[in-house]
This record gives C-alpha cells, structure tokens and sequence, in this order.
C-alpha cells in the first residue's frame, strides 16, 4: 500500500509519470507549494539562461499572489495543479479531493488564463478518489526522478543530490514555497538554483518544462 500511494512510479492512484524519455539530453525542473513572495528570484535566475521549467502552484497561494502566479506563466514556463490547501489527501475524503483538486485549477486557471493539464499531489500522497479527479479535470500526475530536499537541506546538499541523480529525461523536484507559508525563506532553493542551472547546461542538459520533456516537438 505504501508503494501505490508514495512510490513514484505508481499509477494505482491516477495515471502518472515520474520521468521522460532517456532518448533526449533534456532535463525538467519543477518547483512546488508556490507561488511565493521569492519566486520572482527564481524566475529571474531562469530568464537569465533561458531556462524553462514547471511551476506546481497552490490555489490558496495563487489566490494571495495573483500577480505572481500569472508571472510565472508570462514568462514561458509551464504551471501545474499542486491541490489547493497543500493536504494529506490519505487523511481525506474522495468528495474533499475532488473539491480541493478542482478549486485550485479554477483560480489557477482565473489568475494565469491557463488551466493545469498536469497534477502533483502535496507530498507526493495519491489517494483514493484521485484517478476519477485525474479523469474528471484532465490532468496527469507528475511525480519526480530525484528530490531536493531544498525545504529542509541546505543548499549545497541540494546540489550535490541533484547533480549526482541527473540523468537525461530527468524531473527534478525543488520549492518556489513552503507549502502555505507567507514570505517563506527559500534561499536554499535559490542558491541551489543558481548553481545548478549553469551547471546542468554546461553538462549539455537542455532545460525544459514537464510538457515538453514528455512531448518533444523537435
């Protein structure tokens, strides 16, 4: 049981994916619990080399910071459903995920002008009554190859455990927040941001969103 609700290669709860085609020297990298007060710096740091990455936001987070949220879809990149109030869905109802999945593609969607077509569950946590959400609002699950840690380890951790995992296809999962937190201190993230963009492109990586990794127009 813990492996369909935790594991990342699981589908049992809800199509889902956990890394792209190996084929391609491309990398994803995917920030969740945003947006907050300090992604600006992020996307400063990814317009600086052209990077493109996906943004899993929280509706509660998107509703405080409209303006942010909608600048992370201005600037190219990708934005994905990361649940609403950043739950335990374990702990959960089917009819409360539905709720809190759908609120949160609404305001996404109300602040961007885009709805989500990708999904990641806070924590990671699938769920019962999540497949039928998944078919409902047309989203795919989205899990990770190598996590950061980048909430709690500080920020050369972080860049040595992605560095060491990357790999073509890669989804790299990092935080642009801390769950529902106002003005979160991120500067781990930042910091592992800074180095490891540059780095994974000089290794040749081509930086891109969950969307195109998977779907590669070229």
């Amino acid at each position: 049981m813990g492996w369909a609700v935790r594991g990342r290669a699981s589908s049992v709860f809800g199509p889902s994916v956990y890394h792209g085609p190996r084929v391609r020297r491309a990398i994803a990298l995917t920030f969740d619990d945003g947006p907050s007060e300090d992604t600006p710096r992020i996307l400063d740091l990814l317009a600086d080399y052209r990077a493109g990455a996906t943004f899993f936001q929280c509706g509660a987070n998107v509703e405080r910071l409209p303006a942010i949220a909608r600048a992370v879809r201005e600037a190219g990149h990708e934005i994905g459903n990361h649940s609403h109030s950043h739950p335990l869905y374990c702990l959960h109802s089917p009819a409360y995920i539905q709720s809190d999945v759908a609120r949160a593609q609404q305001v996404i969607a109300a602040a961007t002008g885009a709805a989500p077509v990708l999904f990641r569950a806070p924590y990671g946590v699938r769920w019962f009554g999540l497949r039928g959400v998944q078919r409902r609002l047309g989203l795919l699950g989205v899990m990770w190859t190598v996590i950061g840690y980048d909430w709690k380890a500080a920020a050369g951790e972080v860049i040595r455990r992605v560095a060491r995992r990357a790999g073509n296809g890669a989804i790299v999962c990092l935080h642009d927040g801390r769950e529902l937190v106002r003005q979160p201190d991120i500067g781990a993230t930042v910091e592992a941001v800074r180095a490891l963009v540059p780095l994974l492109l000089d290794q040749g990586y081509q930086m891109e969103t969950v969307s195109q990794l998977l779907c590669p127009t070229n």
